[in-house]
């Protein structure tokens, strides 16, 4: 954890040559001083961003990701921004979290200077092979309860420092995200920053599959958000450094796979994604993984290529798992998969499979879910009094709107969107609401070709109206 630290601190100013498929796109990786209030040691206050396009840009499109999500999620598609758009430049935002990641051998096998097999063994292979001695070791998760407090308030806050150095100089700002990411970009516009309503902050908002007003799960009453609020901070999860059996209390973070290993899902869609991007046509390694959920295990072999489609894929994907889908294709006969929908294997490989600005979190604050999913009405009720949130400012906001479902959400982002628009003073004449049901999956828009992506088709018209 320190060593990325210092990595994260020496790369403030590092400007990184992109690779021959970003077209020369500017793109520097830095930090941002977050909130230095927030609980737990100030060491986490640094918050890793990307920057996308010129630096002399009059507008700045500052993007959230979403639930288990990087900032590497908006990569692709930020390049295409910045080169569709003059005069705009793309700020994407981690969390705090990920500064509990350890990702230096990714980024030495991404190099070349480590094998796939030492890559595999470091991060996964070990919780199976006891006889592996050089693997990642996973912080001491008893010592991370303050997590439990990391949610919509930290993350809100964390976002207006980024939001004030993209202001300055007069910049305007826009603030987007995807999924919760988009939860949190309405949020901010409705929140009371010490008496100053966070909309006046911005020139515009850019919704990518969520949002709030019922876009996803909601809570308004106490009593549901105080059970849930007590089993975050007193979920169990197996301390793997002690024993593989130990029941710990104080485990505040999202475990998708429900394995009691919260860092595994994160660990697992890189290693997929890097092992598809350097040895696309090899058996896959994971589907033999003892920790593999069979949910993810293909009856036949496949490549590493198709198991990375195979896991992410809308039509094998495990469909309570929507929020990792994507409309790739199909496995072929020799177990290797074959394009035919929306986003090639290859961009989903090089989104999940890409640093030092990745695009998963491997400890997920579980605290933020709750508390999203208790600002869903955009107004205060007794679950947002217990949980702190002030959102005191819907009817205020005037911002132009962006907004683009896919089939993850069965509608309610787009009808979340039409009741933030009738509660506020949003424009409707500068309000674009985009039906992307039919074509895509929850994460399409960020991982589909360019040329058969809706949302840059979308959203590009929509932000040169805002730029200038």
């Amino acid at each position: 954890m320190s060593r990325r630290l210092a990595l994260l601190t020496a790369a403030a100013t590092l400007l990184v040559a992109p690779p021959a498929s970003a077209q020369q796109v500017r793109e520097v990786h830095t930090t941002v001083k977050g909130w230095t209030q927030a609980p737990g040691p100030r060491q986490y206050d640094r918050l890793p961003i990307t920057k996308f396009g010129p630096a002399n840009a009059r507008t700045v499109l500052v993007l959230v990701p979403g639930t288990l999500g990087g900032r590497g999620d908006f990569t692709l598609s930020a390049r295409e921004l910045v080169r569709r758009v003059p005069g705009l430049q793309v700020w994407a935002v981690d969390r705090r979290s990920q500064h509990l990641e350890d990702t230096a051998v990714f980024r030495r096998a991404l190099r070349g200077e480590v094998s796939t097999e030492q890559m595999f063994n470091y991060y996964v292979g070990w919780l199976a092979d006891p006889t592996v001695t050089d693997h990642y070791r996973p912080p001491d998760l008893t010592k991370l309860g303050f997590v439990a407090d990391w949610g919509l308030r930290v993350q809100l806050e964390d976002v207006r420092r980024v939001v004030q150095q993209a202001r300055r100089g007069g910049r305007r700002v826009i603030l987007g995200g995807h999924s919760l990411g988009a939860s949190v970009a309405v949020a901010y516009a409705a929140w009371d920053f010490g008496g100053r309503p966070g909309h006046r902050d911005l020139h515009g908002l850019v919704l990518i599959d969520g949002g709030l007003h019922g876009s996803f799960s909601k809570v308004r009453d106490e009593q549901t958000a105080r059970t849930r609020l007590a089993a975050i901070r007193e979920q169990p999860f197996l301390d793997l450094a002690r024993t593989r059996l130990a029941a710990i209390r104080e485990q505040p973070f999202l475990d998708l796979f429900g394995l009691g290993i919260p860092w595994i899902t994160g660990v697992m869609a890189e290693t997929a994604a890097i092992l598809a991007l350097r040895e696309p046509t090899a058996p896959s390694r994971l589907q033999s993984f003892p920790l593999l959920p069979d949910s993810f295990r293909s009856p036949t072999q496949l490549t590493n290529r198709g198991a990375l489609g195979f896991a992410f894929d809308e039509s094998t994907s495990p469909k309570a798992l929507s929020l990792i889908h994507v409309r790739a294709g199909n496995v072929g006969p020799n177990g290797d998969w074959q394009d035919g929908e929306v986003t090639p294997i290859r961009r989903l490989a090089e989104t999940f499979g890409q640093e030092p600005a990745n695009g998963v979190e491997w400890f997920y604050p579980a605290r933020l879910n709750l508390d999203v999913d208790a600002a869903s009405p955009l107004r205060t009720t007794p679950a947002g009094r217990l949980l702190g949130l002030r959102l005191r400012h819907a009817a205020e906001v005037r911002l132009p709107l962006y907004a683009i479902q896919t089939s993850l959400p069965y509608g309610a982002v787009l009808k979340g969107a039409r009741r933030f628009i009738s509660q506020s003073k949003v424009p409707r004449d500068r309000s674009v609401l985009v039906d992307a049901s039919k074509t895509d999956s929850h994460l399409d828009p960020l991982t589909a070709a360019p040329s058969r992506s809706r949302y840059l088709k979308t959203v590009v018209p929509f932000l040169k109206r805002l730029v200038r």
